[in-house]
């Protein structure tokens, strides 16, 4: 089915917030893949999702899935796992954009830095989710995409035949190597509903993000699928991802805004 494409997809734009992780754990996530046995140990996620500064203003993004693997095949296969063969080393181009916002302080979230004076860079969810989401699936496929006004880490994307992806971020990390690299992980809840049927799993993306001198941002991503406990196949899976995807990435600014 197309549509589980998008699933895998829309996280590309969920950057992550500082300092919910020991320093490197996230590093040393990427260098083991593919060897992934379990999620990583993250912290709740709270508040909203805060970027580096150099990600502020509006980018096109250059995405190419460059390689994709069944860990359980054949026993245990994801719904469109097949069908994805065909965006293998195939160049997708999509816009996003993180905008500076004021975020409502929550208990036990870590305070955004303010030294600078300016506002914490944020991503702005529902653009960015309608971009990705009608880039994959067709304009006429998705109508909208809404944020939870008291929740901006759960959103929905309204879809062709009343069907509903309900996405909320349950944990997040990150940490920063270096001054111009961001490696981050966010692991997200997606509800797929089309009545009668309701469709549950787990989406891990974990990210490295390089701004390169002429000011263009190269990153690595890598999304893994695990299964709900609803799933018949939960515990076969016992924890492990059922599919792996990563990404090669490339944005390049069209508006930055000023820091």
């Amino acid at each position: 089915m197309k549509f589980w494409i998008c699933i895998c997809l829309t996280v590309i734009i969920l950057f992550l917030e500082t300092g919910d992780t020991l320093a490197g754990n996230l590093l040393d996530r990427i260098r083991d893949f593919p060897e992934w046995y379990s999620k990583p140990q993250l912290n709740q996620a709270r508040s909203d999702l805060v970027y580096p500064e150099w990600m502020a203003g509006d980018w096109q993004v250059s995405s190419t899935l460059v390689e994709q693997i069944a860990p359980l095949a054949p026993d245990i296969v994801t719904p469109g796992f097949k069908a994805n063969e065909s965006y293998l080393d195939k160049e997708i181009q999509f816009q996003v954009r993180f905008e500076r916002k004021y975020l409502p302080i929550q208990i036990g979230s870590p305070l955004p830095s303010l030294i600078t004076g300016n506002l914490p860079v944020v991503a702005d969810r529902a653009f960015n989710g309608l971009q990705i989401a009608r880039t994959y699936l067709g304009k006429d496929a998705v109508h909208s995409v809404k944020v939870d006004p008291n929740n901006p880490n759960r959103q929905i994307t309204f879809l062709q035949g009343n069907s509903l992806l309900i996405s909320t971020v349950t944990a997040r990390g990150s940490e920063t190597p270096q001054q111009n690299q961001f490696i981050g992980t966010e692991i997200t809840q997606q509800v797929f509903r089309h009545d009668p049927q309701i469709y549950i799993n787990q989406v891990e993306t974990t990210s490295s993000y390089t701004l390169l001198d002429e000011g263009t941002i190269e990153a690595e991503q890598i999304t893994a699928i695990y299964l709900s406990p609803q799933d018949p196949d939960y515990f076969i899976a016992a924890g492990r991802p059922v599919a792996l995807y990563r990404y090669k990435l490339k944005l390049y600014p069209l508006q930055p805004f000023l820091l």
